[in-house]
């Protein structure tokens, strides 16, 4: 062997091959828990969206409100507690439950029961009247409650479309495994790796519950346009080194990048990411609609029966 090729063969033994870092997705803001206030006798929440004033009404967008029951123990009633009958249009309300349950009934005819860990998706769209109550039997003993509930705001052209109703189970969800064999992501609508969600969405929609056991991590990826929010609902975990508590909700930066999850304590996270509506918005009561005319349309529409019939 020459010395031409002794030296080669030195330098490439000698050569390190350095994988670059993957790019991190900034937080932009940490919302820490806001004042409670009461909806009905039965949800005593945290509203993080829309909040204060101090996030523009688009910011999340399609993601409108975002009402927060933290884990609170309710006592025993024989009346159920709960939200009697009101009116929605033009959006969608998702219900998430992560411990007690609720009873749904609607003007549609749809009624159903979630419990911990399902999802009541309901399609509020042309008009419907509905009312929300801790299920009765629950209701009998009490105990922990902890729910989420979001408003989903409809394009202009699904505004007046047919409502509908999807509940959603836990065991229907897709469930994507994570490395220690122990901690998984669920998949509520889009998709996961190979775990997909069965919910059915207007415009595209990622919806997750991240289970961690300590030291579980996972990693996700969404277009930098889509507007991402991490709730942390039980524990303690680092968000792309970042320490957030219990209860509090990040907003990362429209830009590309991962964001990372480790959990230090057994933890569970929603994980919101969806592509905004690019349309005005003009939110009014229970209705959210594009324009203050839509806004006089809907009330009359509610006044001359046009949002069908329901019981209190």
């Amino acid at each position: 062997m020459n010395i031409f090729n002794l030296k080669l063969l030195h330098k490439t033994i000698n050569i390190k091959y350095v994988q670059a870092m993957p790019t991190l997705r900034s937080i932009e803001k940490i919302i820490v828990p806001p004042p409670i206030h009461w909806v009905g006798d039965g949800f005593k929440v945290h509203n993080f969206l829309p909040g204060d004033g101090s996030l523009d009404l688009q910011r999340m967008s399609p993601f409108f409100l975002m009402d927060y029951n933290a884990k609170t123990f309710f006592a025993p009633s024989a009346s159920p507690r709960g939200v009697g009958v009101h009116p929605h249009r033009g959006f969608e309300t998702v219900t998430i439950a992560y411990h007690g349950k609720v009873a749904h009934h609607d003007s549609a005819g749809y009624h159903g029961v979630i419990g911990q860990g399902d999802v009541q998706w309901m399609t509020a769209a042309s008009g419907i009247l509905h009312k929300e109550y801790h299920e009765k039997e629950w209701s009998k003993t009490g105990g922990w409650f902890q729910m989420v509930q979001l408003w989903v705001n409809l394009p202009a052209k699904h505004k007046m479309s047919t409502p509908k109703y999807q509940p959603i189970l836990n065991e229907q969800m897709g469930k994507h495994l994570l490395q220690d064999q122990k901690s998984y992501v669920e998949v509520i609508a889009g998709k996961y790796h190979e775990a997909t969600g069965t919910a059915s969405t207007f415009t595209p929609i990622e919806m997750y519950n991240a289970k961690l056991i300590g030291g579980g991590e996972a990693t996700f990826s969404f277009p930098k346009q889509f507007n991402t929010a991490f709730l942390i609902i039980d524990g303690k975990v680092e968000i792309n080194h970042s320490t957030i508590e219990t209860d509090h909700l990040v907003i990362f930066s429209n830009e590309d990048g991962d964001i990372h999850l480790k959990a230090n304590e057994l933890s569970v996270v929603l994980i919101l990411s969806g592509e905004p509506i690019n349309e005005p918005i003009f939110p009014y009561g229970p209705f959210l609609m594009n324009t203050k005319q839509e806004i006089i349309q809907a009330y009359n529409d509610l006044e001359n029966g046009k949002f069908g019939q329901l019981e209190e």
